[in-house]
């Protein structure tokens, strides 16, 4: 059960994420920061372990995007 409802989960915002990424839309960083959780229940009951700890990386570069957009200081440049 959790298996499927994690791949259902990861489906609809997978693809919402990668959707409004592309759009820069900062909220896709968002949901695919919250696929991962579906990702390491499905590897881990899948035993597909190289998945489950390359999802280490991808949760870090989700984390990263996410204080890229909504928490980094973005500096103005005043043009003259």
């Amino acid at each position: 059960m959790w298996d499927n409802i994690s791949q259902a989960v990861i489906f609809v915002f997978g693809v919402l994420s990668i959707f409004l990424v592309a759009k820069k839309n900062k909220w896709g960083f968002v949901c695919g920061l919250l696929t991962q959780p579906f990702w390491f229940i499905t590897t881990f009951i899948n035993h597909q372990w190289p998945i489950f700890f390359l999802n280490f990386l991808y949760t870090a570069t989700w984390i990263f995007g996410v204080y890229e957009w909504f928490y980094k200081d973005k500096k103005i440049i005043n043009k003259p």
